[in-house]
């Protein structure tokens, strides 16, 4: 390998043959810090949206009975922490999202992989998932509750269903736009269809499975709450629903930020584990 002139290059000794490393590409800490920058950038709209918020409340620019002041829903945030309530309900919500999570997303992926494989599997079974996506998952709550009663399961298929179709349809997706050159090479090799699911399929459809599975996991946050104010005792949604019947405006708001960094979280987590799975999707 040769140098040029604008990239010069340094010799580092090693077990192996000398390798060649060009000071214009090598890590430098501005470089491992740009992750950390991003995040913090990443705060100041937040912080900046409640100061906001609290200079209106404090000068009466916005109605306080409607819109109260950052500062007293922080003083509800408090008291509900101390008395459990906030924590027993946050961690309701987030069994029944991760068993919604699982019951959704394995089946989903199984079929996406096999609809993207296959075209008779495809032609079969598409229809319905196209038939059946713009069906809004909110409006099936009273048939789920019909079917599966007031308990947990209702629940858990609510959020099931939300998360199904953003995972089977973006796995799809991903399946179909692998090469076929592979496929073909999968299958001159005799690979099994095992083979051809673990080794072709899913890993050329990563990044796709993984903006399902993230576009699926704020759709379930999202009908998880909607299901618990209507036929649950307990959990976020709950917390909302009971809160406005009562008129406790501050104990509705500290319910829905508690979902936002419920939600926030669950990118932060999705995205460490793209990050690692997929690292070149993240150094652009």
């Amino acid at each position: 390998m040769i140098a040029t002139p604008t990239e010069p290059a340094t010799t580092v000794a090693g077990d192996g043959p000398a390798a060649i490393v060009f000071r214009g590409t090598a890590p430098t800490k501005g470089n491992l810090s740009r992750d950390s920058s991003e995040r913090l950038m990443g705060l100041v709209a937040p912080v900046g949206l409640f100061v906001l918020w609290e200079l209106c409340a404090d000068f009466h620019l916005i109605d306080t009975r409607f819109f109260p002041a950052p500062s007293s829903i922080a003083g509800t945030f408090g008291t509900l922490i101390q008395n459990g309530q906030l924590l027993a309900n946050t961690l309701i919500s987030l069994e029944r999202l991760f068993l919604g999570f699982l019951l959704g997303a394995i089946p989903a992926l199984v079929i996406g992989l096999t609809m993207g494989l296959y075209r008779p599997v495809r032609a079969l079974v598409e229809p319905l998932i196209l038939g059946t996506y713009p069906i809004p998952k909110s409006a099936i709550l009273p048939l789920i509750l019909l079917i599966f009663g007031l308990g947990e399961p209702s629940k858990v298929v609510m959020v099931a269903i939300g998360v199904f179709y953003p995972v089977v349809i973006n796995t799809v997706s991903g399946v179909l736009q692998i090469p076929k050159m592979y496929l073909d090479v999968g299958h001159n090799f005799g690979a099994s269809r095992w083979n051809m699911f673990t080794t072709i399929a899913l890993p050329g459809a990563l990044p796709f499975i993984m903006t399902g599975i993230k576009l699926g996991a704020g759709l379930g946050l999202i009908l998880i709450a909607i299901a618990e104010m209507i036929g649950a005792q307990s959990g976020l949604g709950y917390m909302i629903w009971n809160a406005w019947q009562i008129l406790s405006v501050n104990t509705m708001y500290v319910g829905l930020i508690m979902i936002a960094l419920v939600g926030f979280a669950l990118t932060v987590i999705l995205n460490e584990i793209e990050r690692y799975l997929i690292p070149a999707r993240h150094d652009r």
